[in-house]
């Protein structure tokens, strides 16, 4: 159910159930056998390349990364996810804690590829966090991201303008703890616009299916099916 009007969720919205989050991300379906596979298939051959992982939360993603030969820096605007992905990833990573509508504390042209893995959805104006993603690319770098599929809105959502910008709240149980997210619903038009305007080329728009390697038990609720509208996921190459 929509919930309109709340006050926008603060960039450190996750401290109070970081841990019992991450431990939901390590297993569950969306994240483990769906976003994170999707994202690291995007992301294809990394080695030796420099990536900085905007809004890096527990740092699973920075990993996997990291294990396939990239040159991993993360930063999060929770210190409780920060201090998490320190924890993961050593003290030999760059993690800070930054908050991505604010100027970001890298140098222009310092990444070969940006990596934002849920991460936009939470925000209403994407005009300046894509200028800063932008800025911090090189030429021909590329940024992958992934965020709620807008269909997905309107489909729980009958009675809601598919074509506004729309705040809603959704609860979630992570682990035993309860959480509330706050995103920001916007047609898929105003994404692709925002990604244009700040100086982006759309390579990739992908609807993936689920890892080859899911658990049956894991699909029980899907009647097998592997593909469904859950998120959607861009490459883009900074021109």
């Amino acid at each position: 159910m929509i919930e309109q009007n709340r006050p926008q969720v603060q960039s450190d919205h996750y401290d109070g159930f970081a841990q019992a989050y991450a431990d939901d991300n390590e297993s569950n379906l969306f994240n483990a056998y769906y976003e994170r596979p999707a994202m690291l298939a995007l992301a294809g051959d990394v080695d030796g390349r420099r990536v900085l992982d905007a809004g890096c939360g527990s740092g699973l993603l920075a990993s996997a990364l990291r294990a396939n030969g990239a040159q991993v820096t993360g930063f999060d605007g929770s210190p409780a996810m920060v201090e998490l992905a320190r924890n993961r990833l050593g003290a030999g990573v760059d993690i800070q804690v930054a908050d991505l509508a604010e100027p970001l504390p890298f140098d222009d042209a310092e990444f070969d590829d940006v990596v934002a893995s849920l991460v936009l959805h939470y925000l209403a104006d994407w005009d300046a966090p894509l200028a800063e993603m932008r800025r911090v690319l090189r030429p021909g770098g590329r940024l992958l991201l992934s965020v709620n599929h807008p269909a997905i809105f309107k489909l729980a959502n009958l009675d809601a303008d598919y074509f506004a910008l729309t705040e809603y709240s959704e609860e979630y149980t992570f682990s035993d703890e309860t959480g509330v997210l706050t995103y920001w619903h916007r047609p898929l038009h105003a994404m692709t616009s925002a990604f244009t305007d700040a100086g982006f080329a759309i390579s990739v728009i992908s609807e993936p299916p689920l890892a080859a390697d899911t658990p049956p038990e894991l699909l029980a609720d899907l009647n097998g099916r592997t593909r469904f509208l859950c998120f959607i996921f861009f490459v883009l190459e900074a021109i």
